[in-house]
């Protein structure tokens, strides 16, 4: 039997080789059985090819696509990372403009006041015992910065230095609750106590019970003995709207600071007083104009009573 198993193997491999030889010799002469017999064995195994393509091909647009998803994936994450890139680039930028643009302003005014100033970048802004509003600055006793030094901006007062160590100091902002300096109102000599409330909330009280208050009124910094704690003519603040008490001897009133506290970069540490008081010399000049009209207003004489009309002629 297995004799007879071999010999039918070796035949139909015999039949298949001299078959194949065939159509190869009659493809070679010109005859086109060969073409035929492919079409028609193309024609059989169609359907087997068509059911292949069907289960194969989305299995190879799968992966296709996965590449091309991981492809586009990997450049969209490299366009991002530039964007990031140029975005810190651009804030960067920006925060050192802002950053040139005070240092600039604060010069002008300490300039225009003859102050003596170290100027310091803001490093940290919050509370620190036992105080609520507080800003850290990256000068201290190397510098020459000490305690009780006024400390400003390009727009006035911001506060007073209250610890010092070798490279940095803590700096008191005047919206704090402890916060209290001595101001009087521009053009005039009325005096009186600004106070911190937190946040962006001052009081001004008049101490002068003959003295007047009015929206738009500028304060300005006293100064103290020595010049510390606060130097004279620092711009503190505009008086915004005023308390209405008839039953108080004096006048109170809710006042905006000049010196926008919540965007601090760079300010200056006035390390000695000018030898001269600069009175209403560094008042922003677009309050200017209500000032000389309140000084010519104060200053214009009235009319004499004695004075006689003079005669019109006829």
């Amino acid at each position: 039997m297995a004799r007879g198993g071999q010999n039918r193997t070796r035949l139909l491999i015999i039949t298949f080789l001299v078959t194949a030889l065939l159509l190869l010799t009659l493809d070679l002469r010109g005859f086109n059985i060969a073409a035929q017999v492919r079409s028609t064995t193309q024609t059989v195994l169609s359907p087997f090819e068509k059911f292949t393509n069907k289960i194969f091909s989305p299995v190879g647009s799968f992966f296709g696509n996965l590449k091309n998803l991981s492809s586009s994936r990997k450049q969209i994450d490299e366009l991002k990372l530039e964007v990031e890139k140029l975005t810190a680039q651009s804030a960067l930028n920006e925060d050192v403009a802002g950053q040139l643009k005070q240092l600039r302003g604060v010069l002008d005014l300490a300039s225009r006041a003859n102050y003596q100033v170290v100027s310091a970048r803001v490093i940290n802004q919050g509370a620190a015992a036992p105080f609520k509003q507080t800003i850290k600055i990256d000068v201290g006793s190397s510098s020459g910065v000490e305690k009780n030094m006024t400390v400003i901006n390009e727009a006035g007062l911001v506060g007073v230095v209250k610890s010092v160590s070798n490279d940095s100091a803590i700096v008191l902002l005047m919206n704090d609750p402890t916060f209290k300096v001595g101001v009087r109102i521009a053009s005039t000599q009325s005096v009186g106590v600004l106070s911190g409330e937190g946040g962006d909330n001052f009081i001004f009280q008049l101490l002068d019970p003959t003295g007047e208050i009015k929206v738009g009124d500028v304060l300005i910094a006293r100064g103290s003995d020595g010049g510390r704690p606060f130097v004279p003519g620092v711009p503190v603040g505009i008086v915004t709207s005023i308390f209405s008490n008839p039953n108080a001897i004096t006048q109170t009133a809710d006042v905006k600071s000049m010196a926008n506290l919540n965007s601090l970069g760079v300010v200056s540490v006035v390390t000695a007083a000018p030898k001269n008081d600069p009175r209403d010399s560094l008042v922003p000049k677009i309050f200017l104009p209500r000032i000389a009209d309140s000084v010519t207003a104060t200053a214009t004489p009235s009319a004499s009573p004695s004075a006689k009309p003079s005669p019109t002629k006829k």
